[in-house]
């Protein structure tokens, strides 16, 4: 494979406006706010992955949306019946650690070793930036969504390794090609998938085979 940056991280954090407007009084809706300003960031964070039009690359709050987004469409193909609103929910905060940690590519083995501790501290870092009660929930969450021990977390893991592969065969292999990907590396990620939605599985198990057949994936 190709070298590949560790991570895509946010934009300088010194541009960013610190203090509310004067005259604000409530101090839990200014942190409220503070936060949601801060997680803006998520727009500058890069992924690999590509547009469908293949105009540019895929942000991390596109991807967060689109993930909310495949949990409506198809929420019926959960392994088990799903909570659809905290799917959702862990789905829109997952990410939310990369405002700090920025995105590691998938297959990158190299920089995937350091993933978690990287993301773990930026989790420490993020959330209890909000009130305590909504700094407790959402970290909850994330952490839920991390362990994949509940059928809400497998599902929405499953849902998570799913989009970028139909982003990468719906644009021709346009992320595997340039970095060597495998059909072995894909399928190092089968149980992932299979776990939260064999439905989904067995489509992404042909798409791979007929992507490999169209050269959008190496064999």
């Amino acid at each position: 494979m190709s070298t590949i940056p560790v991570t895509e991280g946010p934009v300088d954090p010194a541009a960013r406006p610190v203090e509310p407007p004067a005259g604000i009084t409530d101090p839990r809706l200014a942190r409220q706010i503070a936060f949601l300003l801060e997680i803006d960031q998520l727009k500058s964070v890069l992924r690999q992955s590509h547009l469908i039009d293949l105009s540019r690359r895929e942000n991390d709050a596109e991807h967060s949306w689109h993930l909310a987004m495949l949990a409506v469409v198809l929420g019926e193909y959960a392994a088990v019946e799903v909570n659809q609103g905290r799917v959702i929910r862990m789905l829109l905060i997952h990410d939310l650690v990369e405002v700090y940690a920025g995105d590691t590519f998938l297959y990158d083995t190299q920089a995937a070793a350091g993933q978690a501790e990287r993301e773990h501290a930026a989790a420490d870092r993020l959330f209890p930036q909000l009130p305590g009660d909504q700094a407790d929930e959402l970290r909850a969450l994330w952490d839920e969504f991390e362990a994949r021990r509940t059928p809400d977390a497998r599902f929405a893991r499953a849902l998570d390794r799913v989009q970028p592969l139909l982003l990468n065969f719906y644009t021709g292999g346009s992320t595997w090609r340039p970095h060597g990907v495998t059909r072995a590396d894909v399928l190092a990620h089968q149980k992932t998938i299979e776990d939260g939605s064999p439905a989904l599985w067995e489509y992404v198990r042909i798409m791979i085979d007929e992507a490999v057949r169209r050269r959008y994936l190496l064999a």
